[in-house]
């Protein structure tokens, strides 16, 4: 049944309120980044000099990024209220890496929480839930790489400014330092808001809700759009060969501005049959390049001086498809474990239960405050 704010009617044409609330997406996107940066600016320093202190441990960085992106289920938003936060002052580049590197694996929980709708089906539980950890087990093992790299040697930061710096002014060594939030975008609504409301700290939490609520709305507008009632259709095409589905996996995330999305989208494809794990898992490789679009999206209405971070965002991910994609042995060596994970747990079905709480949410707030307390 379609939707009246759908961007697209039964018969195919536009409708206009569809394409209103687009415009209204996108409105909202820009407002809530604006209102989150003058936030951040108008908290107390005492607010300010405590969330520094807790996001300078790179572990408690890596597990909040983890935990943001879990909650509100889209590494397109928790990126972009990052980058928000880099361009306001309030956390530093380097301390945005282990974040960033959080929110990458904080995101896989939307596929592997789809997977539920077939629990009560053994077979298809298997090969959903299969399906569902791909995208945790690839982003777990990048992670797992390039975390111990970054905080021993500085690896992702150093490279990542340097390229930033051949598109800034800036030298390589000064990118990253002193950064300035551009208002060309502010027309004086979001400072008028804060002033109005007259608490920085309720204002960020209205602008958390509003970048979210922009993004699921220009996402199910675009959605609509672009895939609509195609799916049979993409489906004969999106998996012919590797690099065919990990470029589809990059456009359509990119279109869509969500890899939760995207990679939800394959797992009933593979718990019904209709197309293989292993031919599906380049597809949501490609997935994770196209979710870093927001970032730059996000880069281009604030400041410039933060397109490192956004550089980042997409150098964890590529990192990832160097890595796994040109390779078949290491390509499917994520399709293996989680096909191995899968038949374990589902034998032991409430397994699943668990791995989740402990993966996404437990170890999360017992690390945090492990490293808080010491």
């Amino acid at each position: 049944m379609t939707n009246k704010l759908d961007i697209k009617d039964k018969s195919g044409n536009y409708s206009m309120l569809g394409i209103l609330a687009l415009l209204l997406g996108l409105l909202l996107f820009l407002f809530s980044l604006d209102l989150m940066g003058q936030s951040f600016k108008s908290l107390s320093q005492d607010t300010i000099q405590s969330f520094i202190q807790a996001s300078a441990n790179p572990f408690i960085g890596l597990f909040i990024g983890l935990l943001i992106t879990a909650l509100i289920q889209s590494s397109s938003t928790s990126t972009a209220i990052i980058i928000t936060a880099v361009a306001s002052g309030s956390i530093t580049f380097q301390d945005s890496v282990p974040m960033i590197l959080g929110a990458n694996v904080g995101t896989t929980l939307t596929s592997t929480l789809i997977c539920l709708g077939y629990i009560d089906q053994k077979k298809e539980f298997r090969k959903a839930f299969a399906t569902g950890v791909i995208h945790d087990f690839f982003n777990i093992i990048v992670v797992a790489i390039l975390f111990p790299l970054e905080l021993n040697y500085g690896l992702l930061s150093s490279f990542t400014t340097q390229i930033a710096g051949l598109f800034s002014d800036h030298s390589p060594a000064a990118v990253g330092d002193n950064m300035t939030y551009n208002n060309m975008f502010d027309f004086g609504l979001s400072q008028g808001f804060i002033d109005l409301v007259g608490n920085g700290l309720i204002t960020l939490v209205i602008s958390f809700a509003g970048l979210i609520g922009a993004v699921k709305l220009v996402s199910r507008q675009i959605y609509n759009s672009v895939i609509g009632d195609s799916q049979s259709k993409l489906r004969l095409y999106l998996f012919k060969n590797p690099f065919k589905s990990f470029g589809w996996g990059v456009v359509t995330t990119g279109i869509i501005q969500s890899s939760s999305i995207t990679t939800s989208l394959v797992v009933p494809l593979v718990a019904t049959g209709k197309v293989k794990l292993k031919k599906i898992a380049p597809f949501i490789y490609g997935a994770n390049v196209g979710t870093t679009i927001t970032a730059f999206i996000t880069v281009a209405f604030n400041s410039t001086t933060v397109l490192n971070t956004a550089i980042l965002h997409l150098l964890i991910n590529l990192f990832g498809i160097l890595l796994f994609l040109p390779f078949p042995a290491i390509r499917n060596l994520p399709v293996k474990m989680s096909k191995k994970f899968a038949a374990v747990i589902a034998k032991h079905r409430i397994g699943v239960a668990f791995y989740i709480l402990l993966v996404f949410f437990i170890i999360p707030f017992v690390l945090i405050n492990i490293y808080q307390n010491n």
